[in-house]
């Protein structure tokens, strides 16, 4: 009897005009076809197969449908398609042949006739028998043919497998067979991917990519989302594309498509629907289960998967976890492998989120409720992530499980290991999370706690935290005379650490009190914490010392703080911690710098981040900083490109670094590169970025954010700014001097020296000049190069504002001679137009002549600030002025030149009329001219305007 074909099963999806084109996958399929103009005579098609397997909703059949059309309209020799619709029902194989066949036909009506009359007989041969006359039939069929097996994923019987992989095997060279499904096919997959016979299309190529969901957001779904909403919508769907068309038919009706996106789930209406009728209800009962009970992992292995649904009871008969794993993965069950080894996977986080729900919903229901029955998962869990060294896992879980005693002993299990890998930030979120009373009745816990919360920078409740540890010590520190009845309430979980908590309390009251800026205190508790660790704990006692060098570099003593984070970086590599050691090397570094010595500090960096690179990927959490710091080192050397690539880098690692204070170094960074490139503006919105990303630590402030803004006001000629920050923090040039004020002192001298520029009333100039001698003289004492050089810049320019220019030589002359070997270049750069001017000077009279054309190749190569400052000449000027114009001089002049008035002048740039005529005069004097017009044609002369 004839069976009935229903044609619909053998039309193809017609080609849609509102598609979004897709080329980079057209181009993946395209490489299966023939080459262009290639004979009939030769093998056409390239690869006998194309596989496109993906979950539902990912657009396989859609991809298939628009690549047909496409090849059909656009390729220059005959190919057809021949389309067929796969349903449960074609598991039977002389049904499936029979439509396969019917497909055929619609390309050559007569293929396939024997073969077909043979199914319809009463008692039809072996499938096997009609096979090769199908192929006969199919050879002799003029042109290419692409046999597409729409939803293949339905097919069960491995008759069919088995028939399709003898085609395979024979298949005729004009003919070319495509297979989309759900499910990896029983076909031999690897045998031709082995042969390069197989062109596959899978779930991580269908995603859309960020440019195509918004252009299925906007063109196809006509929705009008932001970049940041469609990138959430992406990330949350992880390209799916189903995904994405049921969010916006969730979408319809909200007002606020932000908050939408953000509370987008597995658990919305048509998502739900979508996923338990296509995905979750087609699987077996015990996959069910399985999928079930493993959503509350994050991630996946096999032996954990087991743990979880058995907690140690396997049934014989049961697949292994392992097993279920790979069945997933083949059926594309909306799980993505994490390794190339397939040994962990995680869910799409939409069906993660469905099966969570499903999950809360009918568990437990027998034991006392869903919730102790999901507990008892986390449980089991905890334990199989606690006995395979996965902390950060076991205490979560643990804590999902409400099983807070053995969240907390987690907890205090893992400190130590968190701790020395800079992770305390992660570690305190946990413990935040405890009940309180809970954590007091743990001495060993609270210190933990304290130490973490000096780490983060909530240094004011440290203190709160330590007596917690304290009570149960008496007032003497012994540990054995605890107060009588208390042993039933305090938890120790390690008494080994317990033992050492009088020194532990003591050195977390040094590095607060360092924090908090109280030297004394810091030195105190020091002190008591080395006399309680043990001599031979040499780890411990090194960790005490460091404490020591930040009060030693809060004192200005450099040399010692080089010393005592040398000693540490020896003990820390000696004892196996590579963490502290690569850590530690960027404050040694960041001391090298300050005492001017550049090259060392390069050198130690790439040392550094040479033994990170050897320690693994776990180490460059903590390389942000040293990639950081070298592209600023690399900065001031002049090295552009250098900086950039370093920068680069650590952009790249600070957005996951252990170490929190990157993002404030980063806006410090930042800040000061826009400071040279002439965005004053912008780094200014950096410095408060920075001041609001500070974390209190024991590193000492030396720079603070309001002293670097006030430098930026004097840039911008904002006098008054600059004179309320000294006002503020009353600063004064009779002010005894200190490391810790050593800048601010600095950018002092730099506001009194605008001022006279502005005034010019005298006592200014001297009492900047005045104060400049005494900061040379104790960072001479010192041995800080970096702020010798600055000072001596500054003495300079000084003189310079005052016309005397062979005084200002003497201490560029000194300047420069201090920073050539070292290979400073922006510390000059950067006071811009008069130091190009003195060195100009210096040029002309052969005062370092060789590195000074360097400084001012560098000024020559530097793009125009702003407009109102003018062009540097091609050349070194010649000594042509018998004295240079100061930087208000120069800024008066551009005004004139651009025909402003005296008034006007001093409206713009907020001086008395009196000040305004007084700069006339001195540019008249200086230019050795007699009025306005001439003052601008001479200026032009000299490249001053």
């Amino acid at each position: 009897m004839a069976t009935p074909i229903l044609k619909t099963k053998l039309y193809m999806p017609p080609a849609r005009s509102d598609l979004i084109s897709r080329p980079r996958l057209t181009g993946r399929l395209n490489t299966s076809l023939p080459e262009e103009g290639a004979g009939l005579s030769e093998n056409c098609f390239a690869r006998k197969l194309t596989l496109i397997s993906a979950p539902a909703g990912f657009g396989k059949t859609t991809l298939m449908s628009e690549w047909v059309h496409t090849v059909r309209a656009h390729r220059d020799a005959p190919l057809q398609a021949a389309w067929l619709s796969l349903d449960e029902g074609d598991n039977d194989p002389v049904r499936f042949l029979t439509y396969l066949i019917a497909a055929l036909q619609t390309v050559e009506g007569n293929v396939g006739n024997s073969a077909l009359s043979a199914l319809q007989s009463p008692q039809p041969p072996p499938i096997e028998a009609l096979l090769a006359p199908l192929i006969n039939d199919i050879v002799a069929i003029t042109g290419r043919i692409v046999l597409v097996l729409d939803d293949y994923h339905v097919i069960e019987a491995q008759a069919i497998h088995d028939t399709l992989t003898f085609l395979l095997e024979h298949l005729p060279p004009q003919m070319h067979l495509v297979i989309a499904t759900r499910e990896d096919p029983y076909l031999p997959l690897a045998r031709l991917r082995v042969r390069g016979q197989l062109t596959e299309v899978r779930v991580t190529d269908l995603r859309f990519t960020l440019d195509e969901a918004a252009e299925f957001l906007s063109t196809r779904v006509g929705l009008n989302l932001s970049a940041e909403d469609i990138a959430a919508l992406e990330t949350r769907t992880e390209g799916w594309i189903a995904g994405l068309q049921l969010a916006a038919i969730s979408m319809q009706g909200y007002k606020d498509a932000t908050s939408f996106i953000k509370s987008f789930t597995g658990s919305h209406h048509f998502v739900l629907d979508y996923l338990l009728e296509e995905v979750l209800h087609q699987q077996p009962e015990s996959v069910q289960t399985f999928l079930l009970r493993s959503s509350i992992l994050d991630r996946m292995c096999g032996s954990l998967c087991d743990a979880v649904r058995f907690g140690g009871a396997k049934s014989p008969t049961a697949a292994s976890g392992q097993e279920t794993l790979e069945y997933l993965e083949r059926a594309n069950l909306f799980i993505i492998p994490l390794d190339s080894e397939r040994r962990w996977y995680r869910y799409h986080h939409l069906f993660a989120d469905l099966l969570r729900q499903r999950l809360q919903q009918s568990v437990g229901l027998s034991t006392g409720g869903e919730k102790e029955s999901v507990a008892e998962l986390h449980s089991r869990a905890s334990l199989w992530y606690e006995e395979n060294g996965f902390e950060t896992e076991a205490f979560h879980h643990a804590f999902a499980a409400e099983d807070f005693e053995r969240a907390a002993s987690l907890a205090e299990l893992a400190w130590q290991t968190m701790d020395s890998s800079f992770q305390s930030a992660a570690w305190l979120g946990w413990v935040k999370k405890l009940p309180d009373k809970l954590i007091r009745a743990r001495p060993v816990l609270s210190t933990q706690y304290a130490w973490a919360l000096n780490d983060v920078g909530e240094v004011d409740a440290v203190e709160a935290r330590l007596l917690d540890a304290e009570r149960w010590l008496d007032t003497t520190g012994d540990i054995d005379a605890r107060p009588e009845g208390s042993l039933d309430e305090m938890v120790v979980v390690d008494e080994e650490l317990f033992q050492t908590l009088p020194w532990r309390i003591a050195l977390a009251r040094a590095v607060n009190a360092q924090v908090r800026g109280d030297v004394a205190a810091t030195v105190e508790y020091a002190k008591r914490a080395l006399d309680l660790i043990s001599e031979e704990d040499h780890y411990n006692r090194s960790l005490a010392t460091s404490v020591l060098a930040f009060t030693h570099w809060a004192n200005g003593d450099l040399e010692a703080v080089n010393r005592a984070f040398a000693d540490f970086r020896a003990q820390m590599l000696t004892a196996g911690n590579v963490f502290f050691a690569v850590a530690c090397s960027g404050y040694l570094a960041e001391i090298m710098v300050a005492q001017g010595r550049l090259h060392e500090a390069e050198r130690t960096y790439k040392q550094s981040l040479q033994l990170a690179s050897e320690h693994g990927e776990q180490l460059q959490r903590v390389t942000a900083h040293l990639h950081l710091g070298l592209a600023m080192l690399y900065h001031e050397m002049g090295d552009r490109e250098a900086a950039a690539q370093q920068l680069l880098k650590s952009k790249e690692l600070g957005e996951q670094t252990a170490l929190i204070d990157w993002p404030h170094r980063w806006c410090l960074a930042q800040a000061r590169l826009k400071e040279a490139e002439g965005g004053l503006e912008a780094a200014l919105d950096l410095l408060d970025e920075a001041k609001r990303l500070y974390v209190r630590n024991p590193v000492p402030d030396e720079r603070p954010i309001e002293a670097l803004k006030a430098r930026v006001y004097v840039k911008q000629g904002r006098l008054t700014q600059a004179l309320d920050w000294v006002h503020e923090h009353g600063l004064s040039v009779d002010d005894d001097l200190s490391y810790l004020r050593e800048f601010e002192h600095i950018t002092l001298a730099r506001v009194l020296i605008a001022e006279y520029q502005s005034d010019c009333v005298d006592h200014t100039i001297l009492a900047a000049r005045g104060l400049l001698e005494r900061l040379l003289k104790v960072t001479e004492e010192g041995g800080r190069m970096g702020s010798m050089i600055e000072i001596l810049v500054l003495q300079a320019l000084a003189h310079q504002a005052q016309g005397n220019i062979p005084l200002a030589l003497a201490p560029l002359e000194r300047a420069l001679a201090l920073a050539e070997p070292a290979g400073y270049v922006r510390i000059f750069v950067d006071e811009g137009l008069p130091m190009a001017q003195l060195l100009s000077e210096a040029v002309a009279r052969e005062v370092v002549s060789d590195y000074t054309g360097k400084l001012l190749a560098v000024f020559r190569s530097e793009e125009q600030k702003s407009k109102a400052e003018p062009c540097l000449p091609p050349a070194p000027p010649a000594r042509s002025l018998v004295e240079p114009l100061s930087q208000r001089e120069l800024e008066v002049l551009q005004l004139i030149a651009q025909g402003l008035s005296n008034r006007e002048i001093s409206e713009r740039l907020f001086l008395a009329l009196s000040t305004v005529k007084g700069h006339n005069r001195n540019i008249f004097g200086k230019l050795q001219v007699q009025r306005r017009t001439e003052a601008v044609a001479r200026a032009r002369e000299l490249g001053l305007v």
